[in-house]
């Protein structure tokens, strides 16, 4: 049995999700204790509770622990994750509505999917755009398109909005898999800068806070010498919401930058937000956003040969990722820089499992 000390490092959620994708791929049993023991509200939340049942689901793990509030879990696969359809709901953690995020219990389920062999259908239902995780624009134009290179073939629709804390969202992901390993990958030279587009979006709000946030990011990045096509939309959600998503496309890779509006924050500071990020990562000549470049290291692990990229920060995110990692695998990963520095990750690994 793996044991995991829940606290470690960044000690969040990405320990469990990263704990449980690996239990679910390597067979081997876990034990992670401390859950999120230093967050206001430790323990398992609706979105890591319903993570720790997407990821039994697909392995037919026995559970010891899974409960609301819990912050200790043991997690024992009984067999190789298997292809099929799914449904996750994070209402049904909590027996209420929740934004418990769609897209990193995604995130759980999808690379023991993507090596089960087969098509899977999993349909999500939670929030979709949410503080403290990767928007729906960002998985579907930033995450996704980089595992593909890596022969990791999924695609994932948004059906319907899903913000903070209303909740409400679904989102559907298809996958096809052949059971075969992944490709390594390089990203240490981004290219010249395509095009940066996006979409400053609101729900059950006035549009022109939309037009405002959009406006704003052109100018701030046009004063940066950066041009850019933000659109603004109206959506339908179950709730009020605000956001803007950037997306910023270079030859060899893609970036994403996000801004949340809220009760009393002018539409003018949310899209200053979202344009800071960017151009502080354009200007770093990185080829990943520092939220990609933890997002890499799982795939990174299981590629059949060395894969190695830049990244504009290295975060305490990414010293933890790697750090679960190690111990479920015998992975050389290579941190090279200082934390909150640009820095490079090499995993000088072949697939072991």
């Amino acid at each position: 049995m793996v044991n995991i000390d829940g606290s470690f490092g960044e000690g969040g959620g990405q320990v469990l999700r990263t704990s449980l994708a690996l239990s679910a791929i390597t067979s081997q049993p876990l034990h992670i204790y401390n859950i999120r023991a230093a967050r206001s509200k430790p323990g398992l939340q609706a979105q890591h509770l319903t993570s720790v049942r997407a990821a039994a689901a697909t392995c037919g793990a026995e559970l010891e622990g899974a409960a609301m509030g819990s912050q200790s879990l043991v997690f024992r696969p009984a067999h190789p994750p298997q292809a099929g359809e799914y449904v996750f709901d994070v209402t049904e953690a909590r027996g209420s509505g929740s934004a418990g995020a769609t897209t990193l219990i995604l995130q759980t389920v999808l690379l023991p999917l993507a090596l089960a062999g087969g098509e899977s259908q999993v349909t999500i239902r939670g929030g979709t755009h949410a503080p403290f995780s990767p928007p729906f624009p960002y998985i579907h134009h930033v995450y996704l398109p980089t595992l593909w290179r890596m022969g990791v073939r999924a695609q994932v629709e948004l059906r319907r909005y899903g913000w903070y804390p209303a909740g409400g969202g679904e989102i559907a992901l298809k996958i096809q898999s052949n059971g075969n390993t992944l490709r390594p990958i390089t990203l240490t030279e981004r290219g010249q800068l395509r095009q940066i587009r996006g979409t400053a979006a609101v729900s059950n709000l006035p549009s022109h806070i939309a037009q405002r946030m959009a406006n704003r990011a052109m100018n701030v990045l046009k004063d940066a010498g950066i041009q850019s096509r933000v659109e603004a939309a109206h959506v339908e959600a179950t709730g009020p919401g605000a956001g803007i998503f950037l997306i910023a496309e270079y030859e060899h890779s893609a970036s994403g930058f996000t801004a949340y509006g809220r009760k009393g924050l002018p539409s003018e500071r949310v899209a200053d937000s979202a344009c800071h990020d960017l151009i502080a990562y354009h200007r770093s000549n990185a080829a990943t956003d520092m939220h990609l470049a933890d997002q890499l290291v799982l795939p990174a692990v299981l590629a059949e040969g060395p894969s190695r990229w830049t990244t504009c920060r290295i975060t305490q995110h990414l010293l933890t990722n790697a750090w679960v990692v190690r111990q479920f695998l015998d992975a050389p990963i290579d941190v090279i820089g200082s934390e909150n520095e640009p820095g490079e990750i090499v995993v000088a690994q072949t697939r072991q499992v």
